[in-house]
């Protein structure tokens, strides 16, 4: 996997174990080897410029995902037992840390384990999943604890 961080927010975040947990989920997807990736970190000021751009939303949000390549679930960068996965230019997953480490506070957890859960939901968008629907959303969320899980246990094996 060829995954480029670039932290433009001029905060301190754990860029190499975001790193580590973006090839953990691409290799746990299945995703080609050869597929590339781009993790982005801004300020709140250019969240809310990008959410307002693309979403048509005031204000930052916590994870924005910009999808390069057509991908769907089960298809684009992912094989099967017969057709050999693709490689593929992912897109990019934009991470918000301050707004990331509110939600942290809230949820009761640090700010690098929300940074990790939003990178993760980041990443199944990338890979065609979404949650507008109640099945969608069951399916992607199961998914991302499921991975977070595993990422976990990889980190702090027992």
């Amino acid at each position: 996997m060829s995954i480029e961080i670039n932290n433009e927010s001029g905060a301190e975040v754990g860029e190499q174990g975001l790193v580590e947990l973006a090839t953990h989920v691409l290799g746990e997807m299945g995703i080609n080897p050869l597929a590339e990736l781009s993790i982005v970190v801004i300020d709140e000021r250019t969240m809310a410029e990008l959410h307002e751009k693309w979403m048509g939303e005031p204000g930052p949000t916590d994870v924005l995902a910009f999808p390069m390549d057509e991908l769907r679930p089960g298809g684009g960068a992912r094989g099967d037992a017969d057709i050999a996965a693709d490689p593929a230019l992912l897109g990019d997953v934009v991470l918000c840390p301050p707004v990331a480490a509110r939600q942290a506070e809230e949820a009761g957890h640090s700010a690098q384990e929300e940074l990790e859960l939003l990178c993760t939901h980041g990443i199944l968008h990338l890979l065609g999943y979404d949650h507008a629907e109640p099945e969608e959303h069951k399916e992607m969320f199961g998914l991302q604890a499921r991975l977070l899980e595993s990422w976990r246990e990889v980190r702090s094996p027992r």
